[in-house]
């Protein structure tokens, strides 16, 4: 079955960037969950007995580079070795950059993983050609996030276990707000207004991310889902009334242009330096900051928004390689995502977690923490759709035309949607 796969993805190439999945290079500790010789033996005797019959070994793929990450994996693996005799998982590191092309050369060489953690817009192109296995009837996510749940569905079924999930609010620098007068925005009105007022020597308004990418697209689309228009509708009317307010605001000086060649951990900087006095960033930048700028006052709230509030959906998932040791993997799934497993994963590697139930607790006291909690029911997926890279190019060469001066928001948003429609059908 592997083998067979080759012919549908040899060549396949996805231009993609790592978008809002909490890997920004930073080392964290990874805490070992609390365990006793009680529970172990205890554990090892429920695994056994779920195991249903599984057996063999399981090799997983993930692109992490940071220590404490890695380290929080393999602590969780090793866990589920000790904790039964049937299945043995292996873990394998494969760099980012390097990862879809390994997925491919592994089909060709039928040498793919039984199971990969990969960048959820990546999910659904992987999804259509055949690469992952239906687990519909085989794994439970009725009290996981609408959005997380949907990077991994397609065609109305299951091709993967969402890992880990993140979204984006608003940061802003509490001193500049107060020292200008003025209230937390809400609206693109009174951003627009708050930001101006903000506006000084070297200090911008506000920003967020604006590269002609996957990340740039990440940061900009929250605008259009708040109109009530989707990822696919760029020349209707919301879609134009999302490039018209970006325009204003540069155009007002309230946003840097300078913004097209940010990252989000550029935004990130300029914001901690005391460049920027509002900004659009996610929730893996608040470890960082908190230990770079411990004296920073600054806060969250939600995106200002047009008619309605909206977050972008960032995170990573779980996939079963079709093919492979399926009922393996799906045992280590179930260990790896059950409370005390998740809590652990997400704790150490600054994640929210998928499941909502999960969720709710995790972060008990932090407000800030919270926030992005309450946030995720609003969280947008990108896609899910095999063609996502392409339309996601249409999309930023749009807001980049308009920001930069090159394109009015009606000209733009016309050839984005004639782009989008020729990759969607329409």
């Amino acid at each position: 079955m592997k083998r067979l796969l080759s012919i549908l993805i040899a060549g396949i190439m996805m231009a993609s960037l790592l978008i809002g999945c909490g890997s920004s290079g930073n080392e964290t500790e990874a805490i070992q969950p609390a365990a006793s010789a009680e529970t172990g033996e205890s554990e090892k005797a429920v695994s056994a007995e779920a195991s249903g019959g599984a057996s063999g070994t399981v090799t997983i793929w993930y692109y992490w580079e940071t220590a404490g990450h890695q380290e929080a994996l393999n602590t969780i693996v090793q866990q589920f070795n000790d904790s039964q005799d049937e299945i043995t998982v292996e873990a394998k590191y494969v760099p980012f950059a390097d990862f879809k092309k390994q997925l491919s050369i592994g089909a060709s060489a039928d040498e793919l993983p039984d199971l990969v953690i990969l960048d959820n817009p990546d999910h659904a192109a992987y999804a259509s050609m055949g690469i992952f296995a239906d687990i519909t009837d085989k794994f439970d996510v009725s009290t996981y996030y609408d959005g997380p749940v949907n990077s991994c569905t397609l065609d109305g079924k299951l091709y993967g276990v969402p890992f880990g999930s993140n979204c984006l609010l608003m940061f802003y620098n509490e001193d500049m707000l107060k020292e200008a007068s003025v209230e937390v925005p809400t609206t693109w009105d009174e951003l627009l207004e708050t930001a101006q007022a903000c506006t000084k020597d070297n200090v911008s308004g506000f920003a967020h991310c604006a590269l002609q990418n996957e990340e740039g697209t990440f940061n900009f689309l929250t605008y259009v889902w708040s109109t009530g228009a989707t990822s696919y509708e760029i020349n209707s009317e919301g879609g134009i009334k999302a490039l018209t307010m970006v325009k204003d605001l540069v155009d007002s000086g309230a946003m840097t242009k300078d913004a097209i060649n940010w990252t989000q951990g550029d935004t990130m900087n300029q914001f901690i330096s005391g460049n920027l006095a509002m900004m659009i960033n996610g929730t893996w930048q608040v470890p960082t900051m908190r230990e770079e700028v411990p004296d920073l006052n600054w806060n969250v709230a939600p995106i200002p928004m047009d008619m309605q509030q909206a977050s972008g959906l960032g995170g990573e998932n779980y996939a079963v390689v079709s093919g492979g040791n399926e009922e393996g993997a799906i045992e280590f799934l179930k260990f790896a995502t059950s409370e005390e497993t998740c809590l652990y994963m997400m704790e150490t590697m600054g994640y929210i977690s998928s499941n909502s139930v999960i969720a709710e607790g995790q972060f008990e006291g932090d407000a800030i923490y919270q926030a992005f909690v309450e946030e995720m029911q609003y969280a947008y997926a990108r896609g899910p759709l095999a063609e996502w890279p392409d339309v996601s190019d249409a999309i930023s060469l749009a807001f980049n035309e308009v920001i930069t001066g090159a394109s009015e928001p009606e000209a733009a948003a016309e050839k984005a949607q004639t782009t989008i429609d020729s990759i969607v059908g329409q």
